[in-house]
């Protein structure tokens, strides 16, 4: 546990900040102040950072969901760039190729309109500053594989290190059943993320800056506003050094699905939802070659539910299947109340938070997984389970359950709630944070560069060092190293 420093000589009026959650929101928020000259307390009741939810995938572009918008799916591609702006060493390079199945009413030539709306904000952001281009090159964004073409490519040798576009495809023409979809399929550049060398990242970031100090299983008691015409909060909290408490000049809830408690506790109205969901692990021992990622679409909560294939070493694959059986959970999605901001998950989900699943539920649901994906990849039901699931509550501001590029919002005096639904949107969160911090007059001077502006305090970082600790993170939370390279 990192010890509080004392104010720099050339920040003289940078205000104190704590920050109660120490996921990604938190961790982003925290990282950006303190390279500001904020002092920055970041609260975690855990014993590491970036521990939520499942995140395996960037959403540079958004086509997993046809349900949402346009300005959604743009907002999310100019999120995932800055991501990659600012965390180089968490990118798994790889396609994800996107197909419908006959059983789905969808059109695959609907998806078409938003691609080339996306590909031509890529390039204007490309235009901008060269550093955008982290999806490769701009005409490369999307490809479309009509039924001849995916014939021609089964034809083909699969290659032991995909070199093009195409080579990415050999291995799903040859093994999907192709019978079992319309066409065409599309190829995007929506890539891989390792959760854990974000995770690492953040930590050894955490290190390089004096003004972060970092509270790891440590628990906020209690929150209250004190102070009259500057405002302050008072923040108590238990480590393992007992019952203590500081006061800052602005608050930040970054608790993630938990974010209605200290809502509650400062006395604070919210609507919002949580939703509980699942991925699960598997080990695929007729694998072929090098796989992209596989979306195949659904309606969701289903039998036909969209199913996905993430790709890991070591024959190692994340599996989504939007159906109750798989990710989703009878009543899973659950809603604040007059009395309360936040939403209760029933008993049985709350049990897997808080001590974990059974082996048996672990076993079925694997299993449905497995299953569901075998209908469309017939060879892949040989697949069997490799690790615990990955799970957690997902937070959803407001009342529309389809929301995917939320950030922020603020309430009372110096207080602000980071309430985001994808890894990516964490940096344009923080960054609308620092603006009202800015606009409170807590923290002089002006918005730096642009609005994808990197980390100094991630840049220097060796891939050696990140993927050393990402493998550590691996061990201690139970997970196959797979999913740290």
């Amino acid at each position: 546990m990192k010890q509080s420093h004392p104010k720099t000589a050339n920040s003289p009026a940078s205000p104190r900040v704590a920050v109660v959650g120490g996921g990604i929101a938190g961790s982003a928020a925290a990282l950006k102040l303190a390279e500001l000259g904020v002092q920055v307390s970041l609260f975690e009741a855990g014993p590491s950072l970036v521990n939520g939810p499942p995140a395996c995938h960037l959403h540079a572009g958004g086509n997993l969901y046809r349900e949402i918008s346009d300005q959604q799916c743009l907002k999310l591609l100019e999120q995932s760039i800055h991501t990659l702006r600012v965390f180089p060493h968490a990118l798994n390079r790889r396609p994800t190729v996107i197909a419908v199945p006959n059983n789905d009413p969808g059109d695959p030539n609907a998806l078409l309109p938003r691609l080339q709306k996306l590909q031509a904000h890529y390039a204007e952001l490309v235009a901008l500053h060269p550093n955008n281009q982290q999806l490769g090159p701009v005409e490369d964004y999307y490809r479309l594989y009509s039924r001849e073409d995916l014939q021609a490519l089964a034809e083909l040798a699969i290659p032991d290190t995909p070199q093009s576009l195409d080579d990415w495809m050999i291995p799903v023409a040859k093994q999907l059943d192709l019978a079992a979809f319309k066409f065409p399929f599309v190829q995007v550049q929506e890539y891989g993320l390792s959760l854990l060398r974000i995770a690492a990242t953040v930590s050894l970031a955490t290190q390089r800056l004096a003004q972060c100090q970092v509270l790891t299983n440590t628990k906020v008691t209690h929150i209250e506003q004190v102070g009259g015409s500057s405002p302050r909060w008072r923040v108590d909290y238990q480590s393992e050094q007992g019952e203590q408490s500081i006061e800052v000049d602005y608050l930040i809830n970054a608790c993630g699905y938990r974010s209605g408690r200290l809502d509650d506790m400062a006395k604070l109205t919210r609507h919002r939802m949580v939703e509980f969901k699942a991925a699960y692990l598997a080990k695929w021992p007729s694998q072929q070659g090098r796989w992209p990622e596989l979306v195949v679409h659904g309606q969701r909560g289903t039998p036909n539910g969209m199913a996905q294939l993430t790709p890991y070493p070591d024959g190692i694959f994340q599996l989504h299947g939007m159906t109750d059986t798989i990710t989703l959970f009878k009543g899973g999605l659950v809603k604040s109340s007059d009395n309360s901001a936040q939403p209760e998950l029933s008993p049985l989900l709350s049990r897997k938070l808080t001590q974990g699943w059974r082996p048996e539920e672990i076993a079925e649901r694997t299993s449905e997984a497995v299953k569901h994906m075998a209908r469309y990849l017939p060879s892949f039901s040989d697949a069997c389970v490799a690790g615990r699931p990955l799970f957690g509550a997902q937070q959803i501001p407001g009342d529309d359950p389809s929301l995917r590029a939320a950030s922020v919002s603020f309430d009372k005096a110096h207080y602000a709630r980071t309430e985001i639904v994808k890894f990516s949107s964490a940096l344009h969160a923080a960054e609308q944070i620092i603006d009202n911090i800015r606009q409170q007059g807590l923290l002089l001077g002006k918005p730096e560069g642009s609005a994808m502006t990197e980390l100094r305090c991630t840049q220097g970082l060796s891939y050696q060092q990140v993927l050393d600790l990402a493998e550590q993170l691996a061990e201690q939370r139970n997970y196959p190293l797979a999913l740290a390279r």
